[in-house]
């Protein structure tokens, strides 16, 4: 069986009933959403979801400063004035 990673949890019927009392209902934390016991997917609020976003982000932008620090002996050095 798979792991709920929600403490809230709904069916499929009732986010098709009133999906904006789920929301209410969660207070910002995400909702599992279950067909048949199992989680079918998750209802997250939209704050969250850009939040999750920026995090993603952020953490390809460290990771490429990580590459490029690494390669730092083969950098070319340029003054602000040939830029």
């Amino acid at each position: 069986m798979r792991q709920v990673l929600a403490d809230c949890s709904a069916s499929i019927s009732e986010l098709k009933k009133n999906p904006t009392a789920l929301l209410n209902e969660s207070a910002g934390a995400p909702i599992a959403i279950l067909n048949h016991n199992k989680p079918a997917a998750y209802l997250v609020p939209a704050e969250t979801y850009e939040w999750l976003m920026d995090m993603l982000d952020d953490q390809e932008l460290a990771k490429l400063v990580e590459q490029r620090v690494a390669k730092k002996d083969q950098a070319v050095e340029v003054s602000l004035d040939d830029l």
